[in-house]
């Protein structure tokens, strides 16, 4: 299957794929043109994040996490290996929320909200723990402001867990990170983590990681408007959702 999916030579050209009849009311064959040209793209696109996904199950293994940190949790301490749960697989986000914030990232709010509508789905392959710095009944305070269901929330308040995989000043702002651990025989290796950021971001564009992790901006980049640069998510509006 991946073979098929990765190797040029037994895909039909994206073009051929893409070479519809007009779909829609009132559409012009100028619009459908350009949208079959467009729609060539977009295969081409999909493509290409598979390739980059095959390419990272490939990854050697990493280095071995140096030690099994100790978080605080709702119901008391627990260890990163304890996070694993059932799993061989634990994800982590490091949620921008530490001792000196108030009140927590709209950015990373705007993404773990939808995380948590999906973490029943999530939990069925992988563990999944959102980790901040700040103590754990303000993390959870939010989490129940916000309506979180599902998100597995830990402090890391007490160890050097944000420093080592997310690249954060000891005494400096938070950083969001996106890692992922893998457990066997025993031993737990670092997988994987989000290196794009700031330092890779094309001029004019917001730094992000490809492929966007956040779908807020996923359904952005489908309208006219798109992500208007000016624009970012907050934690509150008016009397309407938050």
């Amino acid at each position: 299957m991946t073979d098929v999916l990765t190797s040029a030579q037994t895909l039909i050209p994206a073009a051929q794929l893409a070479d519809l009849p007009p779909r829609f009311p009132g559409e012009s064959a100028d619009y459908r043109s350009a949208r079959n040209a467009l729609l060539a793209e977009e295969i081409e696109l999909r493509r290409h994040i598979e390739r980059v996904a095959v390419q990272r199950r490939a990854l050697p293994p990493g280095g071995v996490v140096p030690e099994d940190y100790r978080f605080d949790s709702e119901a008391g301490p627990v260890t990163l290996s304890d996070m694993f749960g059932e799993h061989d697989t634990l994800v982590t986000y490091n949620w921008m929320f530490g001792p000196q914030r108030t009140r927590p990232c709209p950015m990373c709010v705007s993404l773990l909200s939808a995380y948590d509508g999906g973490m029943p789905d999530i939990l069925q392959r992988v563990a999944f723990a959102v980790i901040g710095r700040a103590p754990i009944g303000k993390l959870t305070a939010f989490a129940k402001e916000r309506g979180w269901r599902y998100l597995k929330l830990y402090s890391s308040g007490g160890n050097t867990f944000n420093r080592d995989y997310a690249g954060e000043d000891p005494t400096g702002d938070d950083v969001p990170a996106l890692n992922v651990f893998r457990r066997s025989d025993g031993t737990i290796r670092h997988f994987w983590g989000e290196e794009m950021g700031p330092s890779t971001a094309d001029p004019g564009e917001d730094p992000r990681g490809a492929p966007d992790l956040n779908p807020l901006w996923t359904i952005l980049d489908t309208t006219p408007e798109g992500r208007a640069p000016d624009w970012y998510p907050k934690l509150e509006y008016g009397a309407g959702p938050r």
